[in-house]
């Protein structure tokens, strides 16, 4: 490429893909967390409010 700022652009993009990579990892970690977490709390007999019929 001739363009002098061609570098700055290049990383610019690798940098946002990576941050964007990097984000969608954390959500899906974290996910993969809380239905764990939900499975426990499951398990051990605790329900939600939403869940109670009146």
């Amino acid at each position: 490429m001739s363009d002098p700022h061609a570098f700055f652009i290049l990383a610019s993009y690798a940098i946002t893909a990576l941050t964007c990579l990097g984000l969608i990892a954390w959500v899906v970690l974290d996910h993969r967390r809380q239905r764990a977490v939900i499975a426990d709390l499951e398990a051990r007999g605790v329900t939600r409010r939403s869940g109670r019929s009146s």
